[in-house]
């Protein structure tokens, strides 16, 4: 079957490389080059890099629904767009060129929108799933082709969960291409019960909020780690990102500082022990290191 291909990050990887195996990858869509790393230099996607290495054609607008970009989807002969973590919204022009099948990264109709990673685990959620769907103008409401439930362990972060997610939704997406191309692929309206919004994660997302239990701000870094991380303001240190923590029972006198090595913020039921850790300007160390290179009481900075 000739398909077209949209897709950024490194999500999108193993259903490009499922794809590639298996049909015939007219065009690959992605977003244009972007500051990347420290150097903040310009660079290509993920999705770009590994369609080069594969010898398919690459395209990178700026607006894909953009008149002359959906002349050359349409030129290009594809029969269906395979759609994974694009980064961009499809327009009815697009749609209407032929079937565009989209993996998504949750049981939809839950956690619609660019962050259901994210937000299920920082909701606390242990189960989350891979939807394929066919697409529509909505924010990834169009009909349901495949579903499958995925457990979320109590350590998983986003890093690890999206990645196992893919290698699930690659042969996912293949299944219902091969239902596509012999017509009898079944499409399931989403109901309107138990829908949920994922909006994408912002700078307002990142502040740890020592109010709250110790389990749900574990939660909170897991969910902002290892592409955002969670921030904790100290008052001489400014942000510190939090990379890695876990809810402890101890309760400490303070409320941040010290306890047998490890670097300990008091929540009101027990303790966030903050693992990993990045003060401003500086590479990341372990909470421990960061104790041995303070001096002085460590403070929260006040709102």
């Amino acid at each position: 079957m000739r398909l077209a291909f949209a897709g950024s990050p490194a999500a999108a990887l193993p259903a490009l490389r499922a794809l590639a195996d298996v049909h015939d990858v007219a065009v690959v869509v992605t977003q244009p080059d972007r500051p990347r790393g420290r150097s903040r230099q310009p660079a290509p996607t993920p999705v770009a890099d590994a369609a080069a290495a594969l010898g398919l054609p690459v395209v990178t607008p700026v607006n894909v629904s953009a008149p002359d970009e959906v002349e050359r989807l349409a030129a290009s002969g594809a029969q269906a767009l395979c759609v994974v973590a694009y980064g961009q919204i499809l327009r009815p022009a697009v749609l209407d060129l032929f079937p565009c099948l989209n993996v998504h990264f949750s049981l939809l109709p839950a956690y619609r929108g660019a962050a259901p990673v994210e937000r299920a685990i920082m909701d606390g959620r242990n189960e989350t799933g891979v939807t394929i769907m066919r697409m529509d103008p909505g924010m990834d409401t169009g009909p349901i082709i495949s579903t499958r439930r995925v457990a979320i362990t109590p350590d998983e972060d986003t890093g690890g969960l999206t990645a196992r997610m893919a290698q699930i939704g690659a042969p996912m997406l293949l299944a219902a291409l091969a239902e596509l191309e012999a017509g009898r692929m079944v499409e399931v309206s989403q109901p309107e019960h138990g829908a949920s919004i994922a909006p994408r994660i912002t700078g307002a997302d990142r502040p740890l909020d020592p109010a709250r239990p110790a389990a749900r701000l574990a939660d909170h870094v897991r969910a902002l780690s290892p592409h955002v991380g969670a921030t904790l303001e100290l008052a001489d240190v400014g942000p510190l990102i939090v990379w890695v923590a876990r809810a402890v029972d101890e309760r400490p006198a303070e409320p941040i500082g010290g306890s047998a090595g490890r670097l300990l913020l008091a929540t009101p039921d027990g303790a966030l022990d903050l693992v990993d850790v990045q003060p401003a300007g500086k590479g990341r160390m372990t909470g421990a290191d960061f104790l041995r290179g303070r001096r002085g009481v460590i403070a929260l900075a006040r709102g």
